[in-house]
């Protein structure tokens, strides 16, 4: 029999509540105290330590950190690696054509940006804000909204030592209620409280639905020979060529370090894709293996991209509180770059709640951090290529390129996109095709040196799950994967899933879902993907997860 007891939890009340320590949360934490220092504020973040789950590229445009701590070089922040070199290619399977830089948009231009590990950065911005007398509580995933009818009043954090069946354990802790006169949720992409609040107050409606990119990164050390601190290299074109929209980046970034990351859009029709096996026959193009060979993968990652832009923008505020940064989908997909945006959205948030709870106010909406994200840096950023991506999915790489740089070009010098605003139309899972209208992809067997198995890069992400935890990976219906997902899509979820997550299994009786959630980094990519949005991503309990050293 379920015990129904309700779970009794203390409550501890702030002035401002942060889910997330990233680059919005974080920003958001300072910029409170920078205005009022007798404000009380607290960061919540899942992983296991500040950092720990945070990956991106990561080029930095500094204009968020300018304007947060302009002093920033002078109290050693590790932005060190200025861009020096930029370079923009299309791939073909044994060459390449080098794109000049003078017909890009100027937007596209990277000198004057830093090369960084965003993991390292949020890391300094976590002693920036505690030296602020923010409180920051790592290792405490907020697993649940606390609600006062249509306010988010709160966030239940800390719950840990549930049993796999969900029942509480020998050494079961409830967690606690955090309540804030206002609520800032900086889960990054696809969060689950993010999700859940979008979903009950309906912030989406009237807007173009949220498309997504599967990221994929390593970090190699290569011979000093080879390394050349400061330059930039993007590609498109192989390996994807029709089957899917993406590219990848290659980044110098100090100690004979290379960032390689590889993109795969997630409106992909055929399921019988393997963005992880594109990313691995990628390295074997003659221009990247010239690099990475007789080098060393030091660790790996996978991250969810918000890709939909300005016309994907949800309502950023409800009552109680806001989304900021990729919780709401702030990224500049040409430029590959969010951060940036991600920082303002906290200043701007920061700002609006600090003026309400002056005035006396909390738990309305702040409609002047809508006001101020639409109008303000991040609508112009946002506003100027929103058309480059629905073009791409509509008509691929070559003409997309030539419409999305003159609508970036005519919006560079007029301020209006000659294209006006283009509809995305479905989301990424509705994308996908029926199996029977493709035919299985056949992908050149890792060779242990330039490319490997997922399981194997699975342990340079250094995940780790407590196993005797539920599973948080929900199916809606247990039956799904196999009596609906298996003959009609081919069970996409065994090769979307950079981690090696979902596997099936054949057995005498037939075949079987296994979920194995202890490989899961948190990239959120089959919450997004699975075409029947049968699989819910939840948070699994504080500290678990990926424990990214620099990413």
């Amino acid at each position: 029999m379920t015990d129904t007891t309700p779970i009794e939890r203390e409550a501890m009340e702030y002035d401002v509540v942060i889910v997330g320590a990233g680059p919005s949360g974080l920003s958001a934490a300072i910029r409170c105290k920078q205005i009022d220092p007798d404000l009380s504020v607290v960061v919540l973040e899942k992983g296991s330590e500040v950092g720990a789950h945070i990956l991106s590229g990561a080029v930095l445009d500094p204009v968020g950190l300018d304007r947060l701590i302009p002093d920033w070089r002078d109290k050693g922040a590790p932005v060190r690696t200025a861009v020096t070199d930029d370079n923009f290619y299309v791939l073909g399977e044994a060459g390449q054509v080098r794109v000049p830089n003078w017909p890009m948009p100027r937007l596209m231009n990277n000198h004057g940006n830093f090369i960084v590990s965003m993991g390292s950065v949020c890391r300094w911005l976590a002693e920036q804000a505690e030296a602020l007398g923010v409180e920051i509580f790592p290792g405490m995933a907020a697993s649940q909204v606390v609600w006062d009818g249509d306010r988010v009043r709160g966030v239940v954090a800390g719950e840990m030592g549930l049993q796999s069946d969900g029942t509480p354990g020998p050494h079961y802790e409830p967690g606690m209620e955090l309540h804030g006169k206002y609520v800032f949720i900086g889960e990054g992409v696809r969060g689950s409280l993010a999700k859940e609040i979008i979903n009950r107050l309906k912030l989406s409606d009237g807007h173009e639905p949220q498309k997504y990119g599967l990221g994929m990164k390593e970090i190699w050390e290569v011979a000093p020979e080879k390394f050349q601190k400061g330059r930039v290299v993007h590609t498109m074109g192989w390996p994807l060529g029709k089957n899917a929209g993406g590219g990848s980046f290659i980044y110098h970034y100090e100690d004979n370090l290379v960032m390689v990351g590889f993109v795969v859009h997630l409106n992909y029709e055929n399921p019988y894709l393997y963005p992880y096996m594109e990313f691995q026959r990628f390295k074997h193009h003659p221009m990247v293996a010239e690099l990475l060979e007789g080098g060393k993968r030091i660790s790996y990652g996978a991250r969810a991209i918000s890709e939909g832009g300005w016309q994907s923008l949800p309502e950023l505020s409800f009552n109680g509180g806001v989304l900021l940064g990729c919780s709401a989908g702030m990224v500049n997909v040409p430029r590959i770059k969010g951060n940036h945006n991600a920082m303002i959205s906290g200043i701007e948030a920061a700002e609006a709640a600090a003026a309400a709870i002056a005035a006396g106010r909390e738990g309305d909406r702040l409609t002047d951090y809508d006001t101020a994200v639409r109008t303000g840096a991040i609508g112009q950023d946002l506003k100027k290529v929103r058309n480059v991506k629905p073009a791409w999915s509509r008509y691929g790489l070559w003409p997309s390129l030539v419409l999305g740089g003159m609508d970036m070009w005519g919006a560079g010098l007029t301020g209006r996109n000659i294209l006006r605003t283009w509809k995305h139309g479905k989301t990424d899972a509705e994308a996908t095709g029926k199996a029977a209208k493709f035919k299985p992809i056949d992908y050149p067997k890792p060779d242990g040196k330039l490319s490997f198995d997922r399981l194997t890069n699975v342990a340079f992400s250094f995940t780790n799950h407590e196993e005797s935890q539920p599973c948080h990976l929900k199916l809606k219906d247990p039956t799904v994967p196999i009596r609906v997902n298996l003959p009609e899509y081919a069970e996409p979820a065994q090769r979307y899933c950079p981690a090696g997550v979902y596997e099936v299994v054949e057995e005498a009786n037939g075949p079987r879902f296994v979920i194995n959630f202890q490989n899961c980094v948190h990239c959120k990519t089959c919450d997004i993907k699975d075409p029947s949005q049968n699989i819910v991503w939840t948070t699994p309990q504080g500290g678990d997860g990926p424990n990214y050293p620099n990413m």
